[in-house]
């Protein structure tokens, strides 16, 4: 069973990563934590690039090591029982996130309410809601 719950470092998103990981010991599930760039990021040689050339890749790594930490500690065990797994996306969230839980097989995704985007998100609508839209598998939005 996968499990896959998306990061952007905002509260939202670590209540998501705690939800998720209790769900993934549950169920012993791998958890998969991912992190998608807003658009027109793309993968260059396995670094992060955004428009205009500017290299996100560190601070995208950082932000999926500190939600994998937050699984850990949330998991509350020793024993490797948890398995956890980090990707990096690039492109819209919403289609970004649906289109990995689709080729992954993923059995269900994870999200925050709202993100770091919120002010965003009140113009363009909810990362969470596309998700729910668009995905194939169930979605669990945290609040």
């Amino acid at each position: 069973m996968r499990l896959i719950v998306a990061t952007d470092g905002s509260e939202e998103s670590e209540e998501a990563v705690r939800y998720a990981t209790a769900h993934a010991v549950a169920l012993d599930a791998t958890l998969e934590i991912v992190h998608a760039l807003e658009p027109g990021a793309e993968l260059v040689g396995g670094e992060i690039v955004l428009p205009g050339g500017e290299k996100a890749t560190e601070l995208a790594e950082e932000t999926l090591a500190a939600a994998r930490q937050l699984a850990v500690d949330a998991a509350e065990t020793e024993d490797g029982s948890l398995t956890v797994e980090t990707q990096l996306l690039a492109g819209r969230p919403a289609d970004a996130i649906t289109k990995h839980a689709t080729e992954t097989d993923a059995d269900a995704i994870y999200v925050g309410h709202r993100g770091l985007s919120e002010q965003q998100d009140l113009v363009v609508g909810s990362v969470a809601k596309s998700i729910v839209d668009k995905a194939s598998v169930p979605v669990t939005v945290i609040r």
